[in-house]
């Protein structure tokens, strides 16, 4: 640990600070990382990526995390509150190496070593398209995390999954599941067809999902396309798939949001699979 970090306006502090801006990420392949649970969770699954930490005394104390393995600087709330992009941060920031997923390794070409094995279940795979809220790319991530996808694929054209938003959205499930970044829509849907991936698009236009699950088109490996928050998807992204898939609504809410239709797909495709994986060994 080493001497109290006082000045606001220090070099060191300015840098962190920075990396707020999505050029100064792009320019350093940096990223910031803020609060005591998204920074345990690096420290736990992947603490090569750590760069930098700073704590507030409180925070090190409340937190235990003075002992953490990465160079570790106390700094003053005031400091603190310099380099965070929340308005009320928790005490606790760290500076990670960005670690972005090749589109090959979450689908490789025909013919070569697979994805590793889930278990023997089937994959399922989420696709952004022009998702730009940042709290929903979050939250999608998150959900994929907890709904056991194999990775999350974020177009050229959405959101940048280390902006800070974006990170604190997934609450620290940004280091538990690959996130790819930069490839067009096409590429991505021509590499889960080429691979047997059936692919949905979730869009009012389409069937209810329930239908789609009693169809089986849900119990193998299957890629969900999610569009814009605002515009959804265009009709040529949605001649690329399959088939598309609307989670119906029952009660007098005029929409769903975005993040939440997501993980309700992403959930029935894990629990279709599950379904299907006990019923073909007769459990």
């Amino acid at each position: 640990m080493s001497d109290l970090l006082e000045n606001p306006k220090a070099g060191r502090v300015r840098a962190v600070a920075a990396l707020s801006k999505k050029d100064v990420r792009a320019d350093t392949g940096l990223f910031l990382l803020e609060g005591p649970q998204a920074v345990r969770e690096a420290i736990e699954y992947r603490p090569e990526l750590l760069r930098e930490l700073y704590v507030t005394p409180t925070a090190a104390a409340r937190y235990a995390l003075d002992d953490a393995p990465v160079d570790t600087w106390f700094v003053t709330e005031q400091v603190l509150d310099t380099m965070a992009d929340t308005v009320t941060p928790q005490g606790v920031v760290a500076v990670c190496q960005q670690f972005p997923t090749s589109v090959r390794e979450v689908f490789p070409d025909p013919g070569t070593v697979g994805r590793e094995d889930r278990g023997g279940l089937p994959g399922i795979v989420a696709i952004l398209e022009q998702v730009r809220d940042p709290g929903n790319a979050g939250t999608i991530i998150r959900a994929a995390d907890a709904a056991g996808a194999d990775a999350v694929v974020l177009t050229g054209r959405s959101v940048d999954p280390y902006n800070p938003k974006v990170v604190r959205s997934t609450t620290g499930s940004l280091f538990h599941v690959p996130v790819s970044v930069g490839v067009s829509l096409q590429d991505a849907v021509a590499r889960a067809k080429a691979l047997g991936y059936t692919v949905l698009a979730a869009d009012v236009s389409g069937d209810d999902l329930p239908d789609v699950r009693a169809d089986g088109m849900l119990d193998g490996p299957t890629a969900w396309v999610f569009g814009n928050e605002a515009r959804g998807l265009t009709s040529e992204d949605l001649a690329l798939v399959d088939r598309a898939v609307k989670v119906p609504i029952y009660g007098k809410a005029e929409s769903m949001n975005l993040a939440t239709a997501a993980s309700v797909c992403l959930y029935e495709s894990a629990f279709a699979q599950r379904t299907a994986a006990s019923s073909s060994t007769g459990a």
